[in-house]
């Protein structure tokens, strides 16, 4: 019996010498880090939600790699790993792992152009409501809204189509993409995010046209294979309130994992109240009456709360679909469904209007922003091929939904306007490491866009409908065919030179043969075809661990789309915006410097300077149809306008961001921006539409651990009368009024304090004071004013 105690003893020491548990932290805050890929040349296990892996499966002269999102690889022998913990340090800075620069993964201190890296633990605690709210965190995107359903980005004094959008690669941006402010980043789910990847500046090499001030790249999250016999079960949930617009999201991601195959599902829902603005402000903003409907008959209705903006609610749903098949080593093959759709969403800057000392409009609104896409990606990678090391084909399909419907105070006639855009898309992307000091990226594009659109009058006294201008020809189409080459040259670890070409070739075809029934137009069809060459070129140079010099040079283009040669729309009050078929692809040359200092990772201020000329800009400017300069439109005689390349437009601007470090829990960082920028309208320079304020915003963080604190301030400067667009002084009901009674754009600060608990057993509280002082404003060019003072509050679990 002894002898038998002692063996069983024995046995028991062996198994526990050998099962090795080991748990991985993060370095800065010694968290657990989940999801960590941990393998040898043949086995691979991965750590569990506290972090913890068994190492049974390997033995001890094997050498480790630690692989993890957002984090720096480790490779370790086991036989060295002490106190059985692994600390992982978090890529910051210019060590990031960076996609959007060539459609392929490169360190982010290799790249010319300055990128804004966003992960989806800040996502987490920044807490935006929308994408839009997303950007506007970086400090870098200034946001404009016409509506609390909205959300018009603006980067380096561009906006709407001259930027670009992608989702997983694939360009959102379709053929009525336009010039105006667009809501459509708002379908794109923050909580399905991954990270988020900004260009500053031009783009088009890599991603043709219309990436002309920027590329913004959002990438979502991915299924994650199990590397064990059993599945592999992962998922998150959300649930949110704000009091400022009563908003109420709730959100659930789950993902299985097999060896082969994984499945990612995410579904989020947010509903929104009408938007409360702050105590202290221009009383310009307050919203003292609103059209009310009542028994078929329209009433003004005196607003009980003037800060309360009447009305302004909606709601939204977010669904993602994701699969993942790994059909060999080297062979990867991901496949995502996406769906987002609003509720009918108010556009409150065109309620808020007068004519005559009156309300203007009865309605106007929205109908559900829809948008739909399936992408299918096939990854090779370590190929032996001559012509590419790692190959990526991407197809997708996306379908567009959106309609406008607005009728006049006391009319009974309404007109409803729906566009719909069928957008089919193929990438074909490689990258060949030509030796250890070059790397050749390549590939082609094709695009086909087809645009249906209708309008019709509805009676809503008797509910008959009649036919009427459609907002688009409907059956237009656009087309474009690119390929291009990029070349990565690494002659020593401090010297990196890059350079691009891209041809392509667009082509415009719209059919006005229906709508010329009531414009009349003098002809009936237009076609558009033209091609453009864009480059870049750029340098990095680090001649020390402390510096970083970058430059870069690009041209940029883009080619008229179906907004630009066939809109019929009301641009403003007594105007209205005609077809022309006689235009041509505006093209921007722009360059870029940058500077980087970094002392030791304590103090690293980051500068950069750029300056943009654009050429044969498209813009709006008044026309003629058949010598005639106003048209009846919608029931009132409206002056003539259409896009035109009538003007040439000259933008700059400065960034100054700012890192301290003052210890492993105390930072501070800093983000301000300075732009500047004319455009020509009939010889005289003037200022332009989207060029932003100075803006930006300052942080100090505290983290210990599991607690993380964040005091901050964003603040704005000051757009005078003069400083306006012409465009812009002419919507007076936007803005607050100067002691001469003339439109400006105020300056304006919030203070705000963030805070985010992680607890052990997977659950974390996110809370927020938004706008504590409770001001009343409104970012540049926006028709609905932001948020008073606002309590965020967040309940995350992660299984």
């Amino acid at each position: 019996m002894k002898v038998q105690f002692v063996f069983s003893l024995c046995l028991l020491c062996v198994f526990f010498s050998q099962a090795q548990q080991i748990t991985v932290l993060e370095t800065d805050t010694n968290l657990p880090i989940p999801g960590v890929i941990i393998s040898n040349t043949t086995e691979s296990v991965i750590t569990n939600l506290n972090g913890e892996a068994h190492l049974d499966a390997f033995s001890s002269q094997d050498i480790l790699e630690f692989q993890a999102d957002n984090y720096h690889l480790l490779e370790l022998p086991k036989n060295q790993i002490q106190n059985n913990v692994i600390t992982l340090k978090g890529r910051v800075g210019l060590d990031e792992v960076v996609i959007s620069a060539s459609k392929f993964e490169q360190s982010k201190r290799d790249i010319s152009q300055k990128i804004v890296n966003i992960s989806a633990k800040e996502i987490q605690f920044d807490n935006p409501q929308t994408s839009a709210d997303l950007l506007q965190e970086t400090g870098n995107v200034y946001i404009q809204k016409s509506q609390l359903g909205g959300g018009s980005p603006m980067i380096r004094g561009f906006s709407t189509n001259r930027l670009l959008i992608t989702v997983d690669g694939v360009r959102m941006n379709n053929a009525i993409f336009r010039g105006g402010n667009l809501q459509n980043v708002i379908s794109i789910d923050p909580l399905s995010i991954q990270n988020t990847e900004i260009t500053l500046g031009a783009g088009s090499v890599v991603y043709g046209s219309d990436a002309i001030g920027g590329v913004m790249g959002f990438y979502t999250k991915k299924p994650q294979l199990s590397y064990k016999d059993e599945i592999y079960i992962k998922g998150h949930a959300l649930a949110r309130y704000a009091t400022a617009n009563n908003e109420k999201t709730g959100h659930v991601d789950i993902n299985f994992g097999l060896k082969k195959w994984a499945f990612l599902t995410s579904i989020s829902y947010s509903d929104f109240d009408d938007l409360r603005m702050g105590s202290h402000g221009p009383t310009a903003y307050l919203r003292p009456e609103y059209v009310q409907t009542v028994n078929g008959i329209d009433e003004v209705i005196i607003n009980e709360n003037s800060k309360i903006q009447k009305p302004t609610g909606f709601n939204q749903f977010h669904a993602m679909q994701k699969v993942r098949f790994e059909a060999g080593d080297d062979l990867l093959v991901d496949f995502g469904a996406y769906y987002s759709t609003t509720s009918d969403y108010p556009r409150y800057d065109r309620l808020i209007r007068y004519k005559n000392g009156n309300l203007r409009a009865a309605e106007w609104y929205y109908g559900p922003q829809a948008w739909f896409m399936s992408n299918l990606q096939v990854t090779q990678s370590n190929s032996k091929s001559m012509l590419y090391d790692k190959a990526q084909a991407t197809f997708a399909f996306q379908h567009f939904k959106e309609s406008r419907h607005d009728r006049d105070f006391q009319s009974v006639i309404k007109n409803n306007r729906e566009e719909q855009v069928n957008a089919f898309s193929a990438n074909l992307d490689l990258e060949k490491q030509l030796s250890p000091k070059t790397a050749l990226f390549y590939g082609a594009e094709y695009v086909y866009n087809l645009v249906n659109s209708s309008g019709n009058e509805e009676d809503i006294s008797t509910g008959i409908s009649i036919p009427t201008v459609s907002r688009y020809p409907d059956g237009a189409t656009w087309q474009s065919l690119a390929a291009y080459t990029s070349l990565k040259y690494k002659p020593t670890s401090e010297l990196i030179f890059q350079t691009g070409i891209r041809y392509n070739q667009v082509l415009t075809k719209a059919d006005f043969t229906e709508n010329n029934a009531y414009l009349n137009l003098p002809f009936n069809t237009a076609e558009i075809n033209s091609g453009a060459f864009t480059g870049t070129a750029g340098i990095s140079w680090m001649p020390s661990n402390m510096i970083q010099w970058k430059l870069n040079a690009s041209t940029a283009f883009r080619a008229p789309n179906v907004d630009d040669i066939g809109k019929v729309f009301d641009s403003e009050p007594g105007s209205v915006v005609v077809p022309n078929n006689n235009l041509k692809s505006e093209y921007a040359y722009g360059g870029e410097l940058g500077l980087l200092l970094n002392f030791s990772d304590v103090l690293i201020l980051d500068l950069a300077t750029y300056y943009t000329f654009l050429d044969n800009a498209l813009v709006r400017r008044d026309y003629t149809i058949n010598g005639a300069a106003e048209i009846l439109y919608d029931g009132e005689m409206s002056t003539v306008q259409a896009i035109q390349n009538a003007s040439k437009a000259w933008i700059y601007g400065f960034e100054v961001g700012l890192n301290i470090n003052f210890s492993k829990s105390v930072k501070f960082f800093s983000q301000y921006n300075i732009i500047g920028g004319t455009e020509e309208d009939d010889g005289i320079e003037v200022p332009i539409r989207h060029v932003a304020p100075r803006f930006g915003n300052a942080h100090v963080v505290w983290q210990k651990q599991r607690f993380k604190i964040d005091g901050f301030v964003n603040f704005n400067g000051e757009l005078s009368y003069q400083q306006l667009a012409p465009s812009e002084q002419a919507k007076d009901y936007l803005y607050a009024k100067d002691s001469n009674g003339n439109p400006f754009s105020p300056s304006w600060y919030t203070l705000n304090v963030r805070t985010h608990y992680q607890f052990k057993d997977g659950i974390a509280v996110t809370a927020g004071l938004e706008n504590i002082t409770d001001q009343r404003y409104k970012t540049y060019s926006s028709g609905i004013a932001s948020p008073g003072r606002n309590f965020v509050v967040s309940l995350h679990y992660t299984l």
